[in-house]
């Protein structure tokens, strides 16, 4: 993997998660820089105001959030043009079959069911900024779309 420095964006409303989330950051061997946004509405606004090199490396996406959801939000990302590869990592609660095939063909990147275990979130988000990195941040086939820790 490259040593350089990850500039990630997360998206969630959950303030313990995005606590979590940053601690797991700081422990990882992988230099990281984090910007956080609580929902869809503050999601896409953020990328609106950005332009293709301002861009983060990689979104970690919540589907449970208010205003606009991950779903929508992903959705609405695939429609703009200079965001169509936008490499996006849904990061949900759930692990529901139909859900993640639903993310997995509107164009997410990768799936992680969030770990309650925090070794478990360290090796996860690592494994999703390595095997991210390995692909040039493009869609897998979908037997690798799930990241397990």
């Amino acid at each position: 993997m490259n040593k350089q420095i990850y500039n990630i964006l997360l998206a969630d409303d959950d303030d313990d998660d995005c606590s979590f989330f940053e601690e797991a950051l700081e422990e990882l061997s992988v230099a990281t820089t984090l910007v956080t946004v609580n929902d869809g509405v503050q999601l896409m606004d953020f990328l609106a105001a950005k332009s293709g090199n301002d861009l983060p490396d990689l979104l970690f996406l919540d589907l449970n959030m208010p205003r606009k959801n991950g779903s929508e939000c992903l959705a609405e990302i695939r429609q703009i043009e200079n965001l169509k590869d936008f490499p996006i990592v849904i990061f949900s609660t759930s692990l529901d079959s139909e859900i993640v095939d639903v993310m997995y063909d509107k164009g997410a990147t990768f799936y992680i069911r969030k770990p309650g275990d925090f070794s478990k979130l360290k090796s996860v988000i690592e494994n999703a900024l390595i095997t991210a990195s390995e692909n040039n941040f493009q869609q897998p086939a979908r037997a690798h779309f799930i990241i397990q820790p």
